[in-house]
């Protein structure tokens, strides 16, 4: 049976932003949240009795961040990392947390977030493997291949085709929509910049005036995506 409730608890040294995310779960039907906490010891002491399905962590407390936090706890939990250092966003995405709240953060964003949560553990409950997929698989030229996820460069779209561009090989073009292949990738690996480009967040070296850079190339952020990327990677450009 699928559970529709995912148990979370919040850990941060502001009681006010304890307070935000605490009246934000309240909105919202498919989160409980059990706890928060403002002392990392004790968020740890509660994870290592109880389980919990996803974490609000913010990055930058005074004994332990909560980067640090996370590769600590003892249990395999989802993570939605909150900060208003936006410098974090690249580490936190490199830990594959399900989404970065940049604070001071809305209620339409955050539900956004917990929405990617729903539906990673869906997924993961509705999936034979303990493990997420790690590959993606795709018919091309009269075959089909199996994509390594870490394998991706980048993905460019030509018109009713899809240009896969790999690391080691030559690229794989499919017929194919760049909203249909959003739907097979991980959520929390990769994003949509561009109508024509989706990236993977580890690849991105470097942003700046609206250009990433990645792998020796440049892949442009279109207006529509310009909004949601940089609320992630604000302060990297």
């Amino acid at each position: 049976m699928i559970s529709n409730m995912l148990k979370a608890i919040a850990l941060d040294d502001e009681p006010p932003a304890l307070r935000v995310i605490t009246h934000f779960c309240g909105q919202v039907n498919f989160i409980d949240l059990q706890k928060t906490f403002s002392r990392t010891d004790e968020a740890f002491d509660y994870l290592s009795a109880n389980h919990v399905d996803l974490l609000f962590l913010d990055i930058n407390m005074p004994s332990m961040s909560g980067i640090e936090f996370y590769k600590a706890i003892p249990q395999d939990a989802m993570v939605i990392f909150t900060t208003a250092y936006a410098e974090y966003a690249v580490e936190g995405f490199n830990l594959s947390a399900i989404d970065y709240l940049l604070k001071p953060f809305t209620f339409e964003r955050f539900v956004q977030a917990v929405h990617k949560a729903k539906d990673y553990q869906q997924f993961l409950q509705k999936s034979e493997a303990p493990e997420p997929p790690k590959y993606l698989f795709i018919k091309a030229d009269y075959s089909v291949y199996k994509i390594a996820f870490t394998d991706i460069v980048f993905i460019e779209g030509l018109d009713d085709y899809l240009k896969i561009h790999l690391e080691g090989s030559k690229p794989v073009v499919a017929r194919m929509t760049m909203k249909g292949i959003m739907e097979k990738l991980p959520v929390q690996d990769f994003i949509r910049v561009h109508r024509s480009f989706i990236v993977p967040f580890r690849r991105v070296e470097n942003v700046r005036n609206r250009l990433i850079t990645l792998a020796g190339e440049e892949i442009p952020i279109g207006n529509s995506y310009e909004k949601e990327f940089f609320r992630l990677f604000k302060g990297s450009k």
